[in-house]
């Protein structure tokens, strides 16, 4: 691990927005702010949104911005990576926004029954191996972890490069009856009435000048009726 790295870590401690707990702790309690997030950190009523493997942070900050009504917590297991956004937001006095340094499958630990508005799911890795599929974070698994969380009304959002994956999520969202609000093939192929899909992270900037296209997909996790 080079020193560049050590010093992030280092740093993002001293962050009053930045949150870690070893996993082997949170895998046998839940954190301190589960179900208080409002009240004891944002020190609001304002709903709460995530952002999945957020990376440099680069959706929760922009979020953040357009959106100070709202607040913003972006998590990832990589502490270097969330570096940049968690400084960005400090330096810039964002109090709308926090991340939190843990797995992607211990959200149910940080957050109670309904606590979550919304959710986005940025560029993630696709798992091109089909015995992987449960570790995509549109597979079945991880979105009964976010079914735990997030409010019925709440919108999930996946942006991606890699077209099996879109086809994948479509495929699970219609195995299990999930109500797909949205889904573009290309997000650049038209003019876009949501600007939110347009934020473009370090990742899709790379993606795009290599001429990949950039699937779009908005769903709720709630069954639509399917008749008989």
């Amino acid at each position: 691990m080079g020193k560049n790295k050590l010093e992030k870590f280092a740093e993002n401690k001293t962050f009053p927005n930045f949150f870690e707990t070893d996993y082997q702790s949170i895998k046998n309690m839940d954190f301190r702010l589960k179900g208080n997030w409002k009240q004891e950190f944002f020190k609001n009523d304002n709903p709460i949104v995530l952002e999945l493997g957020c990376g440099r942070g680069e959706y929760t900050v922009g979020l953040a911005e357009k959106y100070p009504e709202k607040n913003f917590i972006g998590i990832d297991k990589k502490g270097a990576r969330m570096w940049k956004g968690c400084k960005f937001s400090i330096e810039n006095g964002m109090k709308n926004v926090a991340f939190i340094r843990t797995q992607i499958s211990y959200v149910p630990h940080y957050f109670d029954e309904n606590e979550i508005s919304e959710i986005w799911i940025i560029f993630p890795d696709p798992q091109p191996k089909r015995t992987k599929a449960d570790k995509r974070l549109t597979s079945p698994l991880y979105l009964d972890f976010y079914k735990k969380v997030i409010h019925p009304d709440g919108f999930i959002h996946l942006k991606t490069d890699n077209e099996s994956l879109f086809a994948y999520t479509l495929e699970v969202l219609n195995d299990f009856h999930y109500n797909v609000i949205d889904s573009k093939s290309d997000i650049y192929s038209q003019e876009q009435t949501d600007e939110n899909i347009l934020i473009e992270t370090y990742y899709e900037k790379k993606w795009k000048a290599q001429g990949h296209k950039i699937y779009y997909v908005r769903f709720q996790l709630v069954s639509e009726i399917v008749a008989n």
